[in-house]
């Protein structure tokens, strides 16, 4: 086996063998392979659950369709259905954010503002792993949206 090949293993081994109590601090290097590991672990989870929570509502939507006589039953029920299927097309949409920020751990990206290229707080990751712009970047995207939408 080579020296890569051995690196490589030795890799493999910290991925996998992730305390269970373990939180990315401040006080290591900044997206060391725990850290990378961890935020890996977090997405696919989250990814995991929505998958879930998206063939339930397939099954229930499927499973839900009957001839309900009272018109205002049937329409607090097609409301129900109309917010249900809005809230599962918001997660789609988080899905392909946490399959994109599953791309950058692998591509060695993650973690890094996409306007700056400087270090994202972990703060910030902890609380949102999709994102992509360090706090002071998305402050200012915000702003030049909020200028340009009152024009």
């Amino acid at each position: 086996m080579t020296d890569t090949g051995v690196d490589k293993g030795t890799k493999m081994k910290a991925e996998t063998f992730l305390p269970d109590d373990y939180r990315p601090a401040e006080d290591e290097p900044f997206m060391n392979d725990r850290q990378l590991e961890w935020f890996r672990r977090e997405l696919l989870e989250q990814r995991s659950e929505l998958l879930s929570d998206s063939k339930s509502t397939i099954a229930g939507l499927q499973d839900g369709t009957r001839n309900i006589p009272d018109v205002a039953d049937r329409a607090s029920e097609e409301t129900d259905r109309a917010l249900e299927l809005r809230i599962r097309d918001r997660q789609r949409k988080l899905v392909s954010k946490i399959d994109a920020a599953l791309r950058r751990i692998d591509e060695g990206e993650f973690g890094f503002c996409q306007a700056t290229g400087e270090p994202i707080s972990l703060k910030r990751l902890v609380a949102r792993p999709t994102t992509t712009l360090s706090l002071e970047a998305q402050e200012r995207h915000e702003r030049r949206e909020r200028v340009h939408r009152d024009d």
